[in-house]
């Protein structure tokens, strides 16, 4: 069904670049932790030197996500029920605290802590950001207007890809980095708190209509089959997302016997770099195909993820670093288009006040088995298990995600619940 044709207001974009730097902490902060591995391990003695080091590694990366994956249903219903510009300003200074104390840190008791509090800070960002977007943006640009606060992420994850290089340099280090960013993410919450609003017509509706419990937001979102199609589809692809994030620094350095720094660069740079660019190509065509049918951001998702699948299949196959960051552009390239049209396709199924809880729903169940593939993944690394079987597991996982997303029925009354421009 083609939807009305509004143009989106200066103020809309203007949330939308007030975002980006907030977006580009939010994954900056998480990914120097994964090109730093080496150097962290070597100045935390009760970490680096463990016989199980792989495996207290990769459970502290799932602790994150265990922990950001519970509180993202607190974060989401709390944007819903109350200011979503308040939960992203409070998200934001929180984690960059703790941020800076992760440079503080001496034992991995403590590091465990720190990521544990930085994923319960972080994990009320990104359910407030999305919904406020999709708040501000009607639906002939809001595939574009999530495209580019989700660039802003890539670029993080890039930048977070060169924290090797920092942490090896003798006069920076990793403490260095992650005192700073915390530092810097802290002053920019002063700005942004007072720069940043409300959609007021968001607001009224939202105090207008009758309040719902946590219990009867479950209800409603999971008596809803496309939404829990969404969740499962949203879940599947994203294992195999947060092994290529976390891990493959660490992957592509003992692969191919590369250092520190040139492995950080190459498992994030390029990817990241693609996946900007399907953003962008995904934002654009999604947009574009809505204006001739409804279920066009469905179909550009399922376009991305059916690149991803023989994406995945290859970086687990592949013989040479070129020929691995050869499929991790392509795995970028599609996960741009996917990772774009969440927030979009769920507008479409979900009504206004749900949006960041349903998305805090997603991110719980995606993330906490994310979480258990990043532990996972390091036992297995532990036990000697070929690359090649556990990212062929991944692959098949992510085609059987093309099937649920083309079973995904958008409900047409919901085009009219846009803000005004």
């Amino acid at each position: 069904m083609p939807v009305p044709v509004v143009t989106a207001s200066r103020t809309a974009w203007l949330v939308v670049l007030l975002l980006m730097p907030v977006a580009l902490l939010n994954y900056f902060d998480r990914q120097m932790l994964a090109s730093m591995q080496t150097s962290v391990m070597a100045t935390i003695p009760s970490l680096g030197q463990a016989a199980n080091r792989e495996e207290l590694w990769g459970f502290m990366l799932g602790q994150f996500k265990w922990v950001y994956a519970v509180f993202s249903l607190v974060g989401g219903y709390v944007a819903d029920r109350f200011s979503r510009r308040l939960t992203i300003c409070g998200s934001l200074f929180v984690w960059s605290a703790v941020t800076w104390w992760t440079g503080h840190v001496a034992t991995y008791r403590e590091l465990l802590w720190a990521r544990s509090l930085m994923g319960l800070s972080e994990a009320f960002y990104i359910p407030a950001a999305l919904a406020l977007i999709a708040d501000y943006h009607a639906e002939p640009t809001r595939s574009r207007a999530v495209g580019l606060h989700q660039m802003a992420i890539y670029v993080g994850v890039i930048a977070g890809g060169f924290g090797g290089h920092v942490a090896a340099a003798p006069n920076l280090g990793w403490r260095f980095a992650f005192t700073t960013c915390g530092l810097v993410g802290m002053l920019y919450a002063a700005p942004l708190v007072a720069l940043l609003r409300d959609v007021a017509s968001s607001s009224v509706r939202r105090l207008a209509t009758r309040p719902v419990s946590p219990a009867g937001a479950a209800r409603e979102l999971f008596a809803n089959g496309s939404f829990v199609l969404l969740v499962l589809y949203f879940t599947l692809p994203a294992i195999a997302g947060w092994v290529v994030r976390d891990w493959m620094p660490s992957i592509l350095k003992k692969q191919f016997d590369i250092g520190q720094g040139q492995a950080g660069v190459a498992a994030t740079l390029y990817w990241q770099v693609a996946a900007i660019l399907g953003a962008v190509a995904g934002g654009w065509l999604a947009d574009r195909w809505m204006k001739t049918n409804d279920r066009g951001r469905i179909y550009v998702s399922a376009l991305g993820m059916g690149l991803i699948v023989p994406a995945i299949f290859g970086v687990g196959h592949a013989g040479s670093l070129a020929v691995a960051v050869a499929f991790l552009f392509l795995f970028g390239l599609g996960w741009g288009c996917f990772d774009g049209n969440n927030m979009p396709i769920l507008s479409q199924i979900v009504r206004a006040e749900l949006r960041a809880t349903g998305y805090g729903v997603m991110n719980f169940v995606s993330i906490s088995f994310g979480g258990l593939a990043d532990w996972g993944f390091g036992v297995l690394r532990d036990r000697q298990l070929p690359l090649n079987l556990i990212f062929g597991v991944f692959a098949a996982l992510a085609f059987i995600s093309i099937v649920l997303v083309l079973l995904i029925r958008p409900r047409p009354e919901l085009a009219t619940q846009e803000p005004a421009s």
